[in-house]
């Protein structure tokens, strides 16, 4: 599947774009705070390192490639300040189908920011890139992205037991998925 090439998206308050190098202090905040990384794949401290390593690999992925991932990033859009990121990955067997994940500072979660960037992003997959199929695993005790996943209509699949080791210990995830013709029948509904 051929992806055009990224610019920017829009959504009312946010503009979701490629990372740039002045991301890099408030990317290493948001990473490096134990309660947005408490969920999180990736282990602390997350450092300077590492964030330039990850700038650089996201300016130059292509969207859309299987098997890696692609973080956009997620800026207010009057100070294109980063708040926060959602990634997209492309399964390697069946490009029709997709993974979302999501992290946002701390200071900026709990304001609809969180959920107006995942929208944006499952819009764009499904009305743009043509995927069938995105999916969306997170921690039983994660929540505020149990609740985001509900409150856009993606639906729990499963409970995977004991399935991630994670901060000294075996953990419970959730399983969600949303097909395209679901998205459109609700957006088409609202």
């Amino acid at each position: 599947m051929e992806w055009a090439p990224l610019t920017h998206l829009e959504s009312p308050r946010l503009t979701l774009r490629r990372f740039r190098d002045a991301d890099l202090v408030p990317l290493l905040a948001y990473r490096n705070d134990p309660e947005v990384a408490r969920f999180q794949g990736w282990d602390l401290p997350f450092r300077r390192r590492d964030a330039v390593h990850f700038i650089r690999e996201q300016q130059v992925v292509k969207p859309g490639t299987p098997g890696r991932w692609f973080h956009f990033a997620t800026a207010l859009r009057g100070s294109n300040a980063l708040i926060g990121d959602c990634g997209l990955i492309v399964d390697v067997h069946d490009p029709r189908q997709a993974e979302i994940g999501f992290s946002f500072a701390r200071a900026w979660q709990g304001r609809g920011f969180a959920s107006e960037a995942v929208r944006g992003v499952v819009d764009h997959a499904f009305s743009r890139l043509g995927l069938h199929r995105l999916v969306a695993v997170t921690q039983d005790e994660n929540v505020r992205a149990l609740a985001l996943l509900d409150r856009l209509s993606f639906r729990l699949e499963g409970r995977l037991v004991a399935s991630v080791w994670a901060r000294g210990r075996w953990r419970d995830e959730c399983l969600f998925a949303l097909l395209e013709n679901e998205w459109s029948a609700r957006n088409h509904a609202a």
